[in-house]
């Protein structure tokens, strides 16, 4: 990165420094006048004023109309952030359905859709549907593809840092597709691919149940469990994408999650597969809850589950047995990832724990005694949303990048230079 000294004077880093300043000022501090804002920022008057007048030309602020009552003489105008300026879009995909969230720059979300997949269906027919997802979720939205500053997703597997979807067992055909590229056919902005379990974890530090919390375990229990890890408040994805992947490990008890629990059993992949398939034979042409196309072994297996774990929020004695059997069956993997990295906080989410917090008070039981420092487990606070969530979070810290760089000239492609 280059380096810029403000000594020895070069107006335009300068500028684009008081820039940025101000803009952040507004963001994260809300509207204020010029006075409030050449305050916060450390500016004079007169450059407050000046950048101010940049800031609206590029349409990121705009002049609000003074409070009234105010006292005497004329009210003082007020400068505000203008959030709607652009957009940001998150999609998860899974094997089963496609949900998608859009949010404004300051994070507020504008609305969202979620659509059925065939689980069956090659790649390309599922990205095409997740072309015609977004179209009509903008048109939902009513957000223009313009708007749209960046666009991250988040799917299950190992995603390279290229968005190549390096290795992935629950999506059928998903290795190897460079889903950032696929997805880019269809943007003008910048696309961004994340493992759904990364996500899932700056979702819950953003606005989940591990808000302001640095050091974080993301437990995503699903078809398989991952994890994502936050180190230090910074996602921690390795080197190729893969950490926190310990579940590739048959001793660590988190492969076939959502087969273990159908089954109560602790199923190996062949015996998952086969439970899976069987549910999905019986089921005939699963409708689900109406948000899954073409069935598929992901949409009724998880839909069983759920009902697993609610009967066992209830109190029928042998589904809590199969609760406690998988809740055992996982803290393997649970305290290995405590053990290796000391959090803070494990949040345990996704569609395993939509139902209840049963799962996660029996983890809670079976993990603390294997660790050698207490450890808060909590359940997550944002059920089905938390990867959609992150990913906006992702495609926002993208966008950050643009809006808050100082290191090169404006850039006249930029967005918000327009």
């Amino acid at each position: 990165m280059t380096h810029h000294s403000l000594h020895g004077g070069d107006p335009s880093v300068l500028r684009r420094l008081n820039a940025a300043a101000t803009l952040r000022a507004l963001r994260d501090g809300g509207e204020g006048t010029l006075s409030e804002l050449a305050g916060r920022v450390g500016l004079s008057r007169p450059t407050t004023e000046g950048v101010l007048g940049e800031l609206i030309d590029r349409g990121l602020v705009a002049e609000d109309a003074p409070r009234p009552g105010a006292g005497l003489g004329r009210p003082a105008r007020r400068y505000r952030f203008r959030a709607e300026a652009g957009h940001a879009l998150g999609i998860d995909i899974d094997a089963h359905r496609v949900r998608l969230v859009v949010a404004d720059l300051a994070g507020g979300v504008a609305g969202g859709h979620r659509a059925g997949l065939d689980v069956q269906a090659p790649p390309g027919e599922r990205i095409a549907a997740v072309r015609a997802a977004v179209k009509e979720c903008l048109a939902a939205t009513g957000v223009e593809r313009r708007s749209l500053w960046a666009v991250a997703a988040g799917t299950p597997g190992v995603v390279a840092p290229d968005g190549t979807v390096a290795s992935c067992t629950v999506v059928p055909g998903w290795q190897g597709v460079h889903l950032a590229r696929e997805l880019g056919r269809s943007f003008s902005c910048p696309v961004l691919v994340g493992n759904d379990a990364n996500l899932a974890a700056m979702a819950e530090r953003w606005r989940g149940a591990a808000r302001d919390v640095d050091d974080v375990v993301c437990v995503h229990a699903g078809l398989h469990t991952g994890t994502g890890v936050l180190i230090g408040g910074r996602l921690h994805r390795g080197r190729r994408g893969a950490a926190g992947e310990i579940g590739m490990l048959p001793e660590m008890g988190l492969r076939d999650t959502t087969a273990a629990l159908i089954t109560g059993t602790d199923a190996g992949p062949e015996a998952a597969s086969a439970a899976l398939a069987e549910l999905t034979s019986a089921a005939g042409n699963w409708p689900g809850d109406g948000a899954s196309a073409g069935g598929g072994p992901a949409g009724p297996g998880l839909d069983h589950a759920e009902r697993v774990l609610e009967a066992a929020g209830w109190g029928a004695a042998e589904s809590k047995a199969v609760v406690e059997r998988l809740a055992a069956r996982m803290a393997r993997g649970v305290a290995a990832m405590a053990l290796a990295l000391d959090p803070e906080m494990i949040v345990v989410g996704g569609p395993l724990v939509r139902a209840g917090d049963l799962l996660v008070s029996e983890l809670r039981r079976r993990v603390e005694p294997l660790c050698l420092s207490p450890v808060r487990i909590v359940a997550s606070e944002l059920g089905d949303e938390s990867v959609g969530l992150g990913a906006v979070r992702l495609a926002l810290d993208r966008i950050d990048e643009d809006l808050f760089r100082v290191d090169r000239p404006s850039d006249p492609s930029d967005p918000s230079e327009g």
